[in-house]
Formats: structure tokens, C-alpha cells, sequence
């Protein structure tokens, strides 16, 4: 596992050195069309004032941020120390203000007495040991709180041929999640609500690679359809609407989606 961590390590503080944080549009990022994963997260989890959240591996901060200028008390926990001090500067430039916490989500690291109301992993589960890891942060969790995720599924077969080439901007160890994952964080918690979004809406991504000639090894394309929102709007609008008729009268299409939000109540 120590080598594992390592390489995530050095990865994420290779990413973050090389970002333009002065790009980030962190409303944006998290409100846009092409970003209904965040979009029902915010909507499951009601106003956020004055709760206490712990987003584990946090990143660059998108989320962190967007979560304290909603009034949230966030701590980011991130194993990168590029990525937390790229986490500090995003909160300056957008006036909040956001702890953090230099830990992997195996270990976690913080004192035993420290609880959260809210616990978020976004796209987190699929680079670690989920079971360990949920074992980490369920003392983490109030009783009552909510543990909210996001992470890709395992099915897709496009999305597979998309992991196979984009070799440069991900992770050698990421295993998206599958059923048997599933199943294990519903078996640990009192209720688990799972949404399942990017159906069809994922002829973006072949648009992207097909008509565009964009190499997702230069540009990481679930970055790409946030930037380029409005731009996408047009296609993506109709193609979510038709991905939610077909997920409710088709539901094993679920697994084919790209990815799954958790939304898990101790």
C-alpha cells in the first residue's frame, strides 16, 4: 500500500504544480449543466450553514471551496501536499476560508473525538481501499450525518477504451467501482440513496475524441465538459433528459452509466 500512496502522492503534487489555478471557476465547476453529480449532491444536502464537512481527498479544492462559500466549516484531507496548498489558494482568491489536513484516505490521521456532519469523497473510493478507507471515516461521521460520493462505475465498455488511452492523466491502480462495492457501503450504513448519471451523455467524450481530435492524454476530458459547459449545453441537455427516461424504464442500464453518486445516512 506505502507504494501505492507514494505514487498517488507524486502524482497529485505533479498535477497541482502544473494547474492555473487562476482559471478555476469554482461556482462553475460545481453548478454547471454538465456537472449533475455535484448539482444533486448540493440538492440532497440541503442549506450547509454552519455544518461541519470533511472532504477526503479534496484535490485542488473545487469542492472544498464550493462547500465553505455555502457556509459550511470544511477541513480538506488530501494526501498531496501540492493539492492542499493549491486548496489554500483557492479558498484566499474566493474569500473563504478552509482548513486542511495532510493524510491518505486509508489513514485519515485526525484525532479520534473529531466528528463531521458531512463527510464528501468525490471521485476518491475508485483510487483506494474502500473498505479500509470507509472503516477510517465512519467514526469520522456523526451520528445522523451524511457520507456523500461520487465515483466512476465499471461497465462502461467506451469509458474502458477511454482508461486504456488515457494513460498520462490518470493513476496505473484505479479500479472503478462495481457491484460488490456497492453492495458493501449499503451494507454500512441505515439508508443509501444511489443516482446514476452519463448515459448517453457521454457522446461528448466521443465527440471530443472522434470529431475534435482532442487527445485525453493532453486534456483530461471530465475537466474539459465543465469548462466547456455552455458550449456543450445544447447537446448535453437533451441527452440528460433522455438518459433519465432510460434509466427508469431500463434500470440495469444503471451500470452502464459512467458514474454513481452515494448518498449514505449513519
Amino acid at each position: 500500500m506505502h507504494d501505492r500512496i507514494e505514487n498517488e502522492r507524486n502524482f497529485h503534487d505533479n498535477w497541482a504544480e502544473n494547474e492555473q489555478l487562476d482559471e478555476i471557476d469554482v461556482i462553475g465547476a460545481n453548478e454547471v449543466c454538465t456537472a449533475p453529480e455535484m448539482r444533486h449532491i448540493v440538492k440532497s444536502l440541503g442549506d450547509l450553514t454552519g455544518k461541519t464537512l470533511l472532504d477526503v481527498g479534496s484535490g485542488l479544492g473545487e469542492a472544498s471551496v464550493y462547500f465553505a462559500m455555502k457556509g459550511a466549516f470544511v477541513t480538506a484531507l488530501d494526501l498531496s501536499p501540492g493539492m492542499l496548498e493549491a486548496t489554500q489558494k483557492l479558498a484566499e482568491r474566493n474569500a473563504v476560508s478552509v482548513q486542511v489536513h495532510q493524510a491518505s484516505a486509508e489513514e485519515v490521521l485526525l484525532p479520534a473525538d473529531q466528528t463531521f456532519d458531512i463527510i464528501y469523497a468525490g471521485n476518491l473510493l475508485h483510487h483506494v481501499e474502500l473498505e479500509e478507507t470507509i472503516d477510517r471515516l465512519m467514526p469520522h461521521l456523526r451520528d445522523g450525518g451524511v457520507f456523500v460520493s461520487w465515483d466512476p462505475l465499471a461497465y462502461n465498455p467506451a469509458i474502458n477504451i477511454y482508461r486504456r488511452i488515457a494513460t498520462d492523466v490518470r493513476t496505473t491502480d484505479e479500479h472503478p467501482l462495481k457491484r460488490a462495492d456497492l453492495r458493501h457501503i449499503k451494507s454500512r450504513f441505515c439508508s443509501v440513496e444511489f443516482r446514476y448519471f452519463w448515459l448517453t451523455t457521454l457522446f461528448i467524450f466521443g465527440a471530443m475524441f472522434l470529431f475534435q481530435r482532442r487527445d485525453p492524454n493532453k486534456e483530461r476530458y471530465w475537466k474539459v465538459v465543465l469548462k466547456e459547459a455552455s458550449r456543450w449545453a445544447p447537446v448535453y441537455r437533451p441527452l440528460e433528459a433522455l438518459d433519465r427516461v432510460l434509466l427508469a424504464l431500463v434500470p440495469p442500464l444503471r451500470l452502464l452509466c459512467w458514474n454513481v453518486v452515494i448518498i449514505a445516512r449513519k
